[in-house]
């Protein structure tokens, strides 16, 4: 088989199971799973942040390890990668990290990710359908060493959110943080 038929075969398997998700309210393309009708929150205008964080990534740890937010909360994160390896910033639910670890196995795979740089013509070929590799998605951020990007989050009610790396073997190095809700007397 072609590497672009193996692709393409790939991305088809990739759709599916973003096809048969249960309803879950995405943040977009390439972060799938989820529980049925759980919302992650939505993109937000850094005009209606109420704080920034600055979220520094390492090999293979977030500081801070945990977030506090309140339901409906707008924050500015500020992401820097400090490690020596490529790390990635995504707010979702554990099974949306759990699916989005298989399609960045596929980019490792394709070469489109490499240990410590991203392969950016790679992440723009099409694998058929439309679909790409690329990483742009309003809840995520991938940096390469020594990158820093910003993500504006508004929080949706309380819902069981985490912060995490999907490169492979991050997230199992524990590099995963808790969203903690906080009541608005706290």
């Amino acid at each position: 088989m072609s590497l672009l038929n193996t692709l393409r075969a790939s991305a088809g398997a990739v759709a599916l199971s973003i096809s048969l998700a249960s309803g879950a309210a995405l943040a977009g393309p390439g972060h799938s799973g989820g529980d049925a009708n759980q919302s992650i929150g939505a993109p937000g205008e850094a005009s209606q942040a109420s704080r920034t964080v600055t979220v520094t990534m390492a090999d293979n740890y977030y500081e801070p390890e945990e977030i506090a937010v309140s339901a409906g909360e707008t924050i500015h994160f500020v992401i820097k990668n400090e490690g020596e390896f490529v790390h990635e910033f995504n707010i979702g639910t554990a099974a949306m990290h759990a699916a989005h670890k298989e399609e960045m196995m596929m980019m490792m795979e394709h070469g489109a990710l490499e240990p410590d740089r991203i392969n950016h013509d790679m992440m723009k070929m099409d694998m058929g359908h439309g679909k790409t590799m690329e990483h742009d998605d309003p809840n995520s951020v991938l940096l390469e060493p020594g990158d820093t990007a910003e993500v504006v989050w508004t929080f949706p009610e309380e819902t069981d959110l985490e912060f995490a790396c999907n490169v492979p073997g991050h997230y199992e190095s524990g590099m995963v943080g808790q969203v903690k809700y906080q009541s608005h007397g706290s």
